[in-house]
């Protein structure tokens, strides 16, 4: 569903992305993990066409994306930015109803369908009952969750998050995983950026970890979030250690205190 072979990009003459490859495969929830400087915003951006990468390819959907105009990347791909501020009071419902825009059609504009779909992509993520609310005025996580309804309102097959979670609290970084794993049911692609090795570790099906030298290492989160993966990301500061049946990471400091 997604191929990314080779890219490279550079700002100027710093080397940022060096012979970067992976796959994703359909219905995958996929983390790009690595700290920060290492690369992960710009491989989103190459990835999204948004910034355009010197040599290699990215396929997504069987369709390489240099040869795709923007109306076209909006009907193959939907992406939920890490934050989003309106400048004008749109009603959450407005809000789901943008993400259907590549597919309307000419002079008769929203159709019923439109509408349904917009309202199904609410019940899906249990938020039906914000839908006369304004956006601006709803909690940080609540936004988060509208967002994720418009991308699935765009109807793709592939959707892109940016650090989803990184600004919310704990009950709803989990709501927020746990609904992206059921978006993922449906079938629908999804890659997702993330500082947090615990969350790509519990939720995603596979992981692409990177360091300031690339690609570390990519595969299932067992077999990649390790202590020695980690330990190589972040100079020997981790621990992972299993919690009743829950593999955790904690900082060298912490897990020595629980033993």
């Amino acid at each position: 569903m997604l191929k990314v072979k080779n890219i490279h990009f550079n700002y100027g003459s710093s080397k940022i992305l060096n012979d970067l490859s992976f796959n994703v495969e359909e219905g995958q929830l996929c983390g790009l993990f690595g700290p920060n400087g290492c690369g992960k915003t710009t491989l989103f951006k190459c990835c999204m066409n948004f910034l355009k990468y010197h040599t290699g390819s990215v396929v997504m959907d069987g369709v390489d994306i240099k040869e795709c105009s923007i109306e076209d990347m909006a009907k193959i791909v939907a992406y939920v930015p890490q934050e989003h501020k309106p400048p004008f009071p749109y009603l959450v419902k407005e809000v789901v109803l943008m993400g259907r825009t590549p597919h309307l059609g000419g002079f008769f504009g929203i159709s019923r369908d439109d509408k349904e779909k917009a309202w199904n992509a609410l019940e899906l993520l249990d938020i039906s009952h914000l839908a006369e609310q304004p956006y601006n005025q709803l909690s940080g996580g609540q936004r988060q969750m509208v967002l994720i309804a418009r991308a699935i309102a765009q109807e793709t097959r592939i959707i892109f998050l940016d650090e989803p979670t990184s600004a919310l609290d704990f009950s709803n970084q989990m709501r927020i995983w746990n609904l992206m794993r059921k978006v993922k049911d449906q079938g629908i692609t999804i890659l997702a950026c993330s500082h947090d090795p615990n969350h790509v570790s519990w939720f995603c099906d596979k992981v692409v970890v990177m360091n300031r030298s690339g690609i570390l290492c990519q595969g299932p989160p067992h077999d990649v979030i390790t202590e020695s993966v980690l330990n190589d990301v972040y100079q020997d500061m981790c621990s992972v250690r299993s919690f009743e049946g829950i593999r955790m990471v904690l900082p060298r400091s912490v897990s020595a205190r629980v033993g």
